[in-house]
């Protein structure tokens, strides 16, 4: 018998010569969308989703690690290709457009068949996965019991798709090869987005000022010159820098020369003017964890140095110096931080319900722009209000289980690779209380990850 985790991959051509890169299909498609966007109209948007689809099939034929690229371009950018369609055809509340990204995750999704084989040994790695999908499907009937049918779709496709192309990443996925993938993906993006982010702090465009004047988030400034809270290129300052805080642990720690610094450069000017403080605790973070190890210690002092020297720039250089000083300082006020104070009120919210939300609500989806209505921060109050106590812990649990194996795998390895896992791990657990890290992109970055490092037995063999 064979295990699941040393089963060669079996996706088509996988043999076939020499591979293409895996983002340059994604590239090419982003690109020709970007040009021909505004003129598709409201077809634009089912088009972006087949063609998101194609690409993903076209890139999963060159293997898992060339889809994981693709993947990767896709969420970075479907968002601010929805914006260009959205100028042109008028604002499209539901977003058709970011399923894409999500259906191209379900296309190598036909390889979960194999967990059916019974000549296959069972993968720990698994473990969490499963417990994660019975914690959706219950938050997808509590939905479908109060006759939300759309709810429970939308719900399903954010919640659970990450979770099933993890599976797919557990039967077919090297952790090396994937990191390289990312890398190199991540090379691609933190320059453009970072840019482009710089850009829109000092001159939204015109699809970026149309969009945030009827998109129902409260966190993304106003639709004027240093206003804005940076978003970049995606959906939310929230997505956008925790992609940004992730690609720059993998950049700074697994490559270097002068091409990491000219990648890594735009893309901190960027993070910053995201004003998203819980990236910024998320990198900290994982560059702390990098301090412990010796593979990595001298190169997370290093960072640390220059990360302190850009930050210190940044604040100095207007239009950047004001807004992000400000936020700076924020981060030693604790109590007194308006945003912690929202938090707390939404925990005794909770509390001081009838039946303290026992069972849960399901995927409903309320407007946080609406008066009246309590937003939804961080994997805590979205698992107690969607799941209910008991489901929501079992769901925090999946997390945390898979959180735990890759930091254990960290400290028995101690190989850089592992260390990058434990240190995007360890970035996760600590915006669990403050982000919602299960969903959508998040959820995409989080659970393939978390799932990439096995834990060995002294013999070698798989746990």
């Amino acid at each position: 018998m064979t295990t699941l985790a040393h089963r060669k991959p079996t996706a088509p051509t996988q043999s076939r010569g020499k591979r293409r890169p895996g983002w340059l299909p994604a590239l090419i498609f982003i690109l020709a969308f970007a040009v021909i966007g505004n003129f598709t109209g409201s077809l634009g948007r089912p088009l972006f989703v087949i063609g998101c689809m194609g690409v993903a099939y076209m890139a999963w034929r060159d293997g898992i690690a060339a889809h994981f690229q693709a993947s990767l371009l896709l969420f970075a950018f479907a968002p601010f290709l929805r914006r260009i369609v959205d100028l042109s055809a008028g604002y499209e509340e539901m977003g058709l457009m970011l399923v894409g990204p999500l259906m191209a995750l379900l296309v190598p999704c036909i390889e979960l068949r194999r967990l059916a084989d019974p000549r296959q040994h069972w993968d720990s790695r698994l473990g969490p996965l499963m417990l994660a999908t019975l914690c959706i499907l219950y938050a997808a009937v509590l939905t479908l019991l109060q006759g939300k049918f759309n709810d429970a779709a939308s719900g399903l496709l954010k919640w659970l798709t990450p979770v099933l192309y993890a599976g797919v990443l557990v039967i077919e996925a090297d952790r090396d090869e994937m990191l390289d993938a990312a890398i190199s993906s991540f090379f691609i993006i933190l320059p453009v987005t970072g840019l482009y982010g710089a850009l829109q702090y000092v001159d939204p465009q015109p699809w970026d000022r149309y969009w945030m004047e009827f998109a129902p988030i409260m966190s993304i400034g106003q639709p004027l010159p240093y206003q804005v809270r940076v978003f970049s290129t995606m959906n939310s300052p929230a997505s956008y820098a925790s992609f940004t805080a992730a690609g720059l642990i993998l950049v700074a720690f697994m490559r270097t020369g002068w091409i990491s610094f000219l990648v890594a450069a735009p893309a901190v000017l960027g993070f910053l003017l995201s004003l998203y403080r819980t990236a910024w605790i998320a990198l900290a973070v994982g560059i702390l964890f990098c301090l412990l190890f010796w593979r990595t210690r001298a190169k997370a002092q290093l960072i640390m140095i220059a990360l302190t020297i850009a930050g210190s720039i940044a604040v100095t250089i207007p239009p950047f110096s004001d807004v992000i000083g400000t936020r700076l300082s924020t981060l030693g006020k604790g109590s007194e931080d308006g945003s912690f104070q929202e938090r707390l009120t939404q925990y005794f919210t909770l509390w001081s319900t009838p039946d303290s939300s026992l069972v849960g609500n399901g995927f409903t989806i309320t407007d946080v722009g609406s008066a009246g209505s309590m937003p939804i921060d961080g994997m805590i109050i979205a698992c107690w209000v969607m799941m209910g106590i008991v489901a929501g812990i079992f769901m925090l649990s999946s997390l945390g289980w898979g959180i735990s194996r890759a930091v254990l795998q960290a400290l028995r390895e101690r190989s850089r690779e592992a260390v990058m896992i434990g240190a995007l791990a360890v970035g996760s657990l600590s915006q669990l209380p403050l982000a919602n890290i299960a969903t959508g992109e998040a959820g995409f970055l989080f659970w393939s990850f978390v799932v990439l490092s096995p834990l060995y037995k002294p013999t070698g063999r798989i746990s």
